[in-house]
Order: C-alpha cells, then sequence, then structure tokens
C-alpha cells in the first residue's frame, strides 16, 4: 500500500524551481542563498531578491547603503554598474557553490 502511496505522490510532484541569480545568472544551490533587501532594511526597504552569497557580499563591499537607496535599488541599475557587470561576468564562469571571500572596494575606505 505505502509503494501504490508513493507512486501516486511521485506522478504530480514536481521539484520546485531552482533559485537563479539575477546577478550572474547561476544557479543558487540552498547553502549559498542570500536575501537582498533592493533598499536597504534600515532605510524601509522591505522588498528581498534571492543573490548567491558572493554577488550580495560584492554588493555590499562597492556599495554604501545610501548609494543602493538612491542609485541601486533594481537590479536593473546593479547592471548598470562597470564593476558589477565586471563581477558578473567572473563569477558567471564559477560553479553554482563556489565562494570567495569579498573585500571592501577601495572606492568605499
Amino acid at each position: 500500500m505505502a509503494r501504490k502511496h508513493r507512486e501516486k505522490i511521485a506522478a504530480w510532484y514536481v521539484a520546485p524551481a531552482p533559485d537563479i541569480c539575477p546577478l550572474c545568472g547561476r544557479d543558487i544551490p540552498e547553502d549559498q542563498r542570500d536575501a537582498h533587501h533592493l533598499v536597504p532594511k534600515s532605510r524601509g526597504g522591505r522588498e528581498t531578491q534571492f543573490l548567491h552569497r558572493i554577488c550580495h557580499r560584492q554588493i555590499h563591499a562597492l556599495f554604501s547603503e545610501a548609494e543602493l537607496e538612491t542609485s541601486y535599488s533594481t537590479v536593473e541599475a546593479l547592471l548598470e554598474h562597470p564593476e558589477i557587470q565586471k563581477f558578473a561576468a567572473w563569477v558567471a564562469r564559477k560553479p553554482p557553490g563556489f565562494f570567495d571571500g569579498t573585500r571592501r572596494s577601495n572606492r568605499r575606505k
């Protein structure tokens, strides 16, 4: 009986689609998924977007919360920035679970 039940479930079950990082276009493994507030939470932002942890850290290494709020509050705006474009092109060639330490940009020091 249990076998028939499992077969019935298997017939209709569809695994959820993987999350795709809007910055680099790679699948996001569960252990590398971060929710990025498009407008920083400290500035009243509520909307989030799932990103790879490495992509999320790169955004915060490059931009202050004020910059994120005023100029980079959408994925499209982020992708227009040359440093994000360069980073996204680089990381897109890495496997989905790739992670490397992120250093704060000299621009922000």
